[in-house]
């Protein structure tokens, strides 16, 4: 039996609103719903203010859908970027007039204490290694920290700690994190297999990483640094807005195109009020190993003077050097598998300023506003 969208807002008809009574399947809140096999994805259109109230009946909702015939997956996420189809006029009179919707502070996530991003404007800038290597770094510092892979279209962190296998249940809808160097890891790539297309649209994403964030058996962390998806899309955003963020670093490599993304990612998340912890130079420069003789394949300074520009901290420099790709392909990272090495002492350089900015007071910031269009 192939399911449609009439099945899944049938199956809603069961899912009430708490302040109506309402069907949630006839209320006009449902949008994007997405049948894909066993998978069902739609999101729930809210107020910002009803963010807290409108949880339980996420949760609802998951559960009736769960409940069809073949479905093994459900997917479904809040999103306050546009007015339910329920707001009067008046009430969109007065959001206007109030100029934008206050959200609550996002909710923390039990025994983490930092959240960091790692992001880029664009893919192929080294992000996931320079998150790999940031993490460990920061565990030889002596955190406790674990690493979520969050770039659920292109999962690479399996990879570079070399970590295979699937995470094992320990209780209800909670997973227990997978393990290696000391941290505990999280990514889309254990659950599905490697080959496996993502072809997700924006709300099963969302819902994909919001579960990954508040529904791992995480622990007591002293920073979890999550491996964002390149760009400034639909994921960056729900970060930004639902999850506690302490800050985002920004990885560019040197070359005018890839600053001009990276400035976007740094523009969204000032938006959003995310600290900028700061910006890394990947893939610098080249010391050619037969010769010692350095190029500047990709530029040099860029990020440094772009940083200045935006009046954000520089972190430093990464290498384009053989031993950090060779050793990520063979799930070593390179602080990890050779900590006394230039590139090794270079990232947990890094790692240090990091520390350093999340025991500062910077990392105490207020709930994002959201602008609600309508």
């Amino acid at each position: 039996m192939t399911l449609a969208p009439s099945d899944v807002l049938r199956a809603l008809e069961l899912v009430k609103l708490p302040a109506s009574g309402e069907a949630l399947g006839t209320s006009g809140r449902v949008s994007g719903i997405v049948v894909d096999g066993g998978k069902i994805m739609f999101a729930i259109a809210i107020d910002a203010s009803e963010a807290a109230a409108m949880e339980p009946v996420r949760q609802a909702a998951e559960r009736a859908v769960t409940g069809l015939p073949g479905v093994t997956q459900a997917f479904v996420s809040l999103t306050a970027d546009r007015a339910p189809v329920a707001r009067t006029a008046a009430q969109t009179a007065r959001t206007q007039a109030a100029g934008s919707g206050v959200t609550p502070r996002a909710a923390a996530i039990p025994g983490i204490r930092h959240i960091i991003a790692v992001a880029s404007g664009k893919g192929g800038v080294g992000k996931s290694t320079t998150a790999a290597n940031l993490a460990v770094g920061l565990a030889t510092l002596g955190l406790k920290v674990g690493i979520m892979d969050a770039d659920i279209y292109g999962p690479s962190v399996p990879k570079i700690f070399g970590v295979t296998g699937k995470p094992r249940l320990v209780g209800g809808r909670t997973l227990a994190p997978m393990e290696a160097y000391g941290l505990k890891i999280m990514s889309i790539g254990f659950l599905i297999d490697e080959e496996t297309p993502m072809i997700w649209r924006g709300p099963m994403v969302i819902s994909a990483i919001t579960q990954m964030l508040r529904e791992v058996a995480w622990g007591e962390l002293d920073v979890l640094v999550v491996d964002m998806p390149p760009g400034t899309g639909d994921a960056q955003l729900t970060m930004a807005q639902q999850t506690p963020l302490a800050g985002a670093v920004i990885v560019s490599t040197p070359q005018d195109l890839a600053l001009l993304d990276a400035r976007r990612g740094v523009a969204m998340f000032k938006r959003v009020e995310v600290p900028i912890l700061g910006i890394v130079e990947n893939m610098s420069y080249f010391i050619a190993p037969d010769t010692g003789n350095r190029y500047d394949i990709f530029g040099h300074g860029g990020a440094r003077h772009e940083a200045e520009r935006l009046g954000v901290p520089f972190l430093g420099e990464i290498p384009l050097a053989m031993p950090i790709r060779e050793l990520s392909d063979n799930g070593r990272p390179i602080v990890a598998s050779d900590p006394d090495s230039p590139h090794a002492k270079a990232y947990v350089a890094i790692a240090m300023q990091v520390k350093r900015a999340l025991e500062g007071p910077s990392t105490l910031r207020p709930a994002p506003r959201i602008v609600i269009e309508t």
